[in-house]
């Protein structure tokens, strides 16, 4: 991989998520019932941003799951014999909730078709929405985020990478890269 720029520092992802979260409580017309679940990795960290936003702003603390989507993934054949498994951790019962399923970046729509899949595995929400960092285009299947931190258009040959310091110690950025 090749950088090739950076299009997020850290305070404008900072900014952009701040965004979401006012975004989440005005169109759910509240905080009531409303639930967020990040799809593992990334997701989750946004998900915690998101939650603590809220927080901030409307004095509610909403419950915040972690989704593993292995088994859910229509390309599982391809990646190993032995997938990496990561616990999925939702300890609040889904159904009838509201829930904004969280991602990093959008790009074929796959991953959030195997969340999907998923979450309905452990019960019936009243409705799923999807709130993503990036939106790169490029969907396959018919998925179009609720909200969005950032619209990027981006070629095939190019990967965007989000960066959280949890799992790359930095702070949070969005670059993107040519494949090599």
């Amino acid at each position: 991989m090749t950088f090739k720029s950076q299009l997020l520092d850290s305070a404008a992802v900072g900014r952009a998520l701040r965004r979401l979260s006012f975004e989440i409580v005005e169109k759910n017309h509240g905080t009531e019932d409303l639930c967020l679940i990040g799809i593992r990795r990334r997701g989750v960290c946004i998900a915690q941003i998101i939650q603590e936003n809220i927080y901030a702003n409307e004095g509610v603390k909403l419950p915040v799951g972690e989704l593993d989507i292995t088994f859910y993934r229509d390309d599982i054949e391809k990646k190993t014999d032995f997938p990496t498994l990561n616990a999925t951790n939702i300890d609040f019962d889904i159904t009838g909730k509201k829930i904004v399923l969280t991602d990093d970046v959008l790009f074929t729509g796959r991953t959030v078709r195997a969340a999907i899949d998923a979450i309905f595995a452990l019960g019936r929400p009243q409705a799923i929405r999807l709130a993503v960092l990036i939106d790169r285009g490029h969907r396959e299947l018919p998925i179009k985020p609720d909200y969005v931190g950032k619209n990027i258009p981006t070629s095939m040959n190019e990967i965007v990478k989000v960066s959280f310091p949890e799992f790359d110690g930095c702070e949070p950025s969005v670059a993107i890269y040519a494949k090599d």
